[in-house]
């Protein structure tokens, strides 16, 4: 009786899709460190731009998310921990089941974990990485070794069976004491490739025939799970698109603001000067600084008016601000025009009065 290892390689020598798993995941991490992400932690909002799983995001048309998920990790040990178990049980589960098989249960099963994470946290965690589907591909390989043990040295089935049950056990206990490990994922890859296993076995000596019944009733337990799943999906909270629409909106009034403060006091420190009459100083600031807050209030106030976007208070407090310095700068403008020293007065406290807006989180 030959070896797993070594049966396995005269069945299937080469194991190209581990290697372009790898490759892939190690470009993407590369990618990402020369986009800004760091090299020990990224924050979410990287992630998010990358392709990271988030309910408001992916359930607002990217579903595409529960893909390019599997590719995210949040730094190097991330990295490294799930490459390393990559390697180590892609290179067997490959050449046991082949390579398009493997593939399939790869990817379904990080689907599928992504799905579940997104049930489970009810679309409020940011998450990514490729554990999900490397649960998958021990899911499968434990199918396999069962299937198999017949076919094993007594030895050999234990050292295999039980090691990856070891490791599979104890990650996932890992998972339930150390908060911000997306177990929800590796459940849902786990068993997802538990069941792809069934369903695309292949006999490791090509003559024992795999049981359609088995085959049929995994699929059915696959599709009725997938059915649950879709309809416990959680109701969006907001849209992601609306939200980064808010944040644009902040970003570039924050700058406008820079620039319109600094036209105000360079109108002002010219009118100290005695440069020009006060008709044309109330005409420069209401040009200068009145219609462009004006403006910068329309902006504000034409967002989509959801109380539960997490930028919606502070588009709310940058409103407020523009109203106030736009209508501080026409009664400015009034004083100037009118030559009120009272209203002028008033005018410029109302101005410095106005919340000075600061950059949001």
């Amino acid at each position: 009786m030959l070896p797993l290892h070594d049966l396995l390689y005269q069945q299937t020598p080469r194991v190209p899709v581990t290697k372009l798993l790898v490759g892939i995941n190690l470009l993407v991490f590369v990618a990402m460190l020369a986009g800004g992400a760091g090299l020990w932690h990224s924050s979410n909002s990287v992630q998010l731009a990358w392709g990271a799983n988030f309910g408001p995001a992916t359930q607002d048309g990217e579903w595409w998310r529960l893909g390019s998920a599997m590719f995210l990790h949040f730094g190097a040990v991330h990295l490294t921990l799930n490459l390393w178990a990559l390697w180590d049980g892609g290179q067997l589960v490959e050449r046991m089941y082949g390579h398009a098989r493997f593939a399939g249960i790869y990817f379904v099963s990080g689907l599928a974990g992504n799905l579940l994470s997104l049930v489970a946290h009810r679309g409020l965690a940011v998450s990514g990485g490729a554990s999900g589907a490397i649960f998958g591909i021990y899911g499968a390989l434990l199918i396999f070794l069962w299937r198999e043990r017949h076919n094993l040295h007594p030895q050999e089935f234990r050292w295999f069976f039980w090691g990856a049950s070891g490791f599979t056990a104890a990650t996932l206990i890992l998972g339930f004491l150390i908060t911000g490990i997306d177990n929800a994922a590796h459940i849902g890859g786990f068993l997802t490739g538990m069941l792809g296993g069934v369903i695309l076995a292949r006999p490791v000596n090509g003559i024992k025939r795999v049981s359609h019944r088995n085959r049929l009733l995994a699929a059915s337990a696959f599709a009725l799970a997938l059915v649950i799943l879709i309809s416990q999906i959680p109701v969006r909270t907001y849209r992601w698109s609306e939200e980064v629409l808010a944040r644009k909106e902040i970003g570039e009034f924050l700058r406008d603001d820079v620039a319109i403060s600094q036209a105000w006091q360079g109108i002002l420190d010219e009118g100290k000067r005695g440069d020009i009459s006060f008709d044309e100083l109330a005409g420069r600031i209401d040009t200068a600084v009145g219609d462009r807050y004006e403006e910068s209030f329309e902006q504000l106030s034409h967002l989509p008016p959801n109380p539960a976007l997490p930028s919606a208070a502070t588009v709310e407090i940058l409103r407020h601000y523009a109203e106030r310095r736009r209508d501080a700068s026409r009664a400015l403008a009034e004083g100037l025009r009118a030559q009120k020293p009272e209203q002028i007065r008033d005018a410029l406290e109302m101005a410095k009065q106005a919340r000075q807006p600061s950059k949001p989180e």
